[in-house]
């Protein structure tokens, strides 16, 4: 055999034994079951924050007074011979806080005059959040009895047309005209000069400084709102005390 054939296969032997033979490199299975997960970031391990609930809006609105509602004040708080004639009134309905802090709707009835502007106190009201326990239709007017001093509801309904006369008056209460309105008339009594008032459960709140839920005070947000749209409260009367009341005209 030739000398020079015998040296590159010695040479050839000599690097296999030595290891030295060049290797296939070995790919890398980037997606291979067997490979370690990434651990997440921290701001992709934590659950996301519910959204916060979208805090209620006033909703309310003054429209005519349609049949089904002229159906219902007819008898109860209108009747021939109201110095007012029912096209003349309108429904402004409110959104408002109740005394359990739950966002209820209810029907003011008013003259057309003023209703837009009564529709902006309670806005102002809503917002603030002033609690209201209800606000619905007055009830018929009737005579006040005895039993009605010692009556233990504590219902304290606000509302507003009533033709009806004024209390202990025989001269028409401002509520005939579709231009007052009542507010939680159980913590804001009607005060007469000797100290009474209409309902003995009503008593403690003639103490006006006492911070109760839906009283109202002097220079306070519902007071000042109202001066605003030009109507005074029966909080200022000096003969008596009405302070549920509030009025165009002043009485």
């Amino acid at each position: 055999m030739p000398r020079f054939v015998t040296v590159p296969l010695c040479l050839v032997l000599a690097l296999v034994a030595c290891g030295g033979a060049p290797t296939e490199p070995v790919p890398v299975m980037r997606d291979s079951p067997s490979a370690e997960p990434s651990s997440p970031s921290p701001a992709a391990s934590m659950p996301s924050s519910p959204a916060p609930a979208a805090e209620p809006v006033f909703e309310g609105g003054v429209t005519l007074i349609g049949p089904r509602l002229r159906e219902v004040l007819i008898g109860r708080n209108w009747t021939l011979g109201c110095p007012v004639p029912l096209d003349d009134l309108r429904l402004v309905k409110v959104s408002y806080w109740n005394f359990h802090g739950d966002v209820r709707t209810g029907p003011f009835v008013l003259h057309k005059r003023v209703a837009e502007d009564v529709l902006w106190v309670f806005k102002r009201l809503f917002r603030a959040k002033f609690p209201i326990q209800e606000i619905k239709l007055a009830a018929k007017d009737r005579p006040i009895t005895p039993e009605d001093y010692w009556d233990k509801s504590r219902r304290s309904v606000s509302a507003s047309f009533n033709c009806r006369p004024a209390t202990g008056s025989n001269t028409l209460s401002q509520h005939s005209y579709g231009w007052a309105i009542d507010i939680n008339p159980l913590q804001n009594p009607y005060v007469r000069n000797d100290g009474s008032v209409l309902r003995h459960i009503a008593k403690p709140f003639r103490n006006r400084s006492l911070q109760r839920k839906g009283m109202i005070h002097e220079g306070d947000l519902v007071v000042r709102s109202f001066a605003r749209i030009g109507w005074e409260w029966g909080g200022h009367w000096h003969t008596l005390k009405d302070y549920m009341h509030f009025s165009l005209t002043g009485r």
